[in-house]
């Protein structure tokens, strides 16, 4: 399965499991800044490294203790620089966001795409709140709906089922369409 996610993920499916890119969604990346009103933002074309040492600059204190330098730490351990979905024209099986603006611009970017090979995609939403405890219970439910989908191909019909385990957990608005 060709998944990618953050705060869209994209699967596809594969022998090996699940292959999965990460993305954003806007015209730049925004990071928590020292004020709610005062987010860093950079082009996409910025590496990790980059925004990283930028932001020990900035404040190495602060952006140590709300764990953005932890995650810019762990992204470019997986790859050199953020990606935007709009840019990218891969296929995927399966998009996954986790916040309603998302959805609605990754449903926004598929519909006005030239179709090519007529491949449909499922775009699922999972609200999460952004915040580090809710990211981590929702990138758990996210693993469990692409274990669902995987072990049973018909599971697309999955709804009931998987809407169940979401609201026995953690209560998340959720989303489905099929481009």
């Amino acid at each position: 399965m060709s998944c990618g996610f953050s705060p869209s993920l994209c699967c596809s499916h594969s022998k090996r499991g699940f292959d999965v890119r990460s993305f954003g969604t806007g015209t730049h990346v925004k990071l928590p800044g020292p004020a709610p009103d005062k987010p860093n933002i950079y082009d996409f074309k910025t590496t990790y490294e980059q925004m990283y040492n930028d932001l020990v600059r900035k404040d190495k204190e602060l952006y140590t203790q709300n764990g953005i330098l932890h995650m810019l730490d762990r992204n470019k351990r997986i790859k050199t620089r953020p990606e935007r979905f709009q840019s990218c024209k891969e296929q995927f099986d399966l998009v996954i966001t986790c916040e309603e603006r998302v959805y609605d611009q990754v449903l926004e970017d598929l519909n006005s795409r030239e179709q090519e090979t007529f491949q449909p995609v499922h775009v699922i939403n999972v609200d999460i709140q952004d915040n580090h405890e809710e990211a981590t219970l929702g990138a758990f439910l996210i693993c469990e709906l692409c274990q669902c989908v995987s072990t049973d191909p018909n599971t697309w019909s999955y709804s009931y089922q998987f809407n169940k385990i979401i609201l026995d957990e953690l209560i998340v608005l959720m989303f489905h369409a099929f481009c």
